[in-house]
């Protein structure tokens, strides 16, 4: 005689659905919160780049540098009349030495800016703003490789052994050279995010969600995916859109929170 075994899991009935209609219930007659007071709190969490500042006092830096440099070449190092003042001001330092010590400080203070700048923009990064995030990535990285070239050029000189006055010209032309390609990287990347920092705009998302809502004849976006892209691009981009909605999903939870407890 056969014996009928009981199924392991059982099927719901109906006091299961009726207390899960009334969790459902519980939820939604909890305060109502509107989309734009949402979207006003968390606009408000927009924080402007401080890199702008030093990228300008790095500029100003340089050039200062630059100027010196001349001087210094010109007075001590080809000694145009000014032997004693020069011998007074570096004692038994060389001019040249000089030059090159201010170089590797400048390096230095470059690599730190750069630094600077990379902890901002990602900062930026994981606030959703992906598309300024990709447009900078080049250019805030400029500087430091136009400065890495120029200690390359500069021990290439050094090192050949040249005689004084055609060394001495070649590290003042590798000078002046570097600055007339690294302070007007430095000025693009000021403008560019000194505007960034005055359109204050939403995130990406946000943006892309805003524009599909209000535009109908317009054709919809999708976040992080754009044809004719290589597929290294667009695992690249999702990965940043994944990594920004975590971050995203736990300030609307605190938002949420918030916001439901002032109502």
């Amino acid at each position: 005689m056969e014996t009928k075994e009981e199924p392991l899991y059982a099927p719901a009935g109906p006091s299961v659905d009726m207390t899960r209609s009334l969790e459902e219930d519980s939820m939604v007659d909890g305060p109502l919160i509107s989309a734009d007071a949402l979207h006003s709190a968390i606009r408000r969490e927009f924080q402007t780049l401080p890199t702008p500042c030093h990228a300008g006092l790095l500029s100003l830096l340089h050039v200062v540098y630059v100027v010196l440099s001349v001087c210094l070449a010109v007075l001590c190092v080809l000694k145009v009349g000014q032997e004693e003042v020069c011998a007074s001001v570096l004692g038994k330092v060389q001019g040249d030495s000089v030059i090159v010590f201010g170089k590797v400080t400048l390096w230095a203070l470059v690599l730190l800016f750069t630094g600077c700048m990379q902890h901002h923009h990602s900062r930026a990064r994981s606030r959703g703003y992906l598309r300024f995030y990709r447009e900078m990535q080049g250019l805030k990285h400029l500087p430091f490789t136009v400065h890495s070239a120029g200690n390359v050029l500069l021990l290439v000189v050094v090192a050949a052994r040249l005689p004084l006055q055609v060394q001495t010209y070649m590290l003042l032309s590798v000078l002046v050279l570097e600055v007339l390609v690294a302070v007007p990287c430095l000025l693009y990347y000021t403008v560019k995010v000194m505007r960034f920092n005055r359109e204050r705009a939403a995130p990406d998302v946000s943006q892309e969600e805003h524009s599909r809502n209000f535009s109908v004849t317009s054709v919809p976006t999708e976040t992080g995916f754009r044809e004719c892209s290589s597929l290294e691009e667009v695992v690249e981009k999702q990965a940043d859109l994944i990594e920004y909605l975590k971050q995203h999903n736990t300030l609307l939870s605190k938002r949420l929170l918030n916001l439901t407890a002032q109502h």
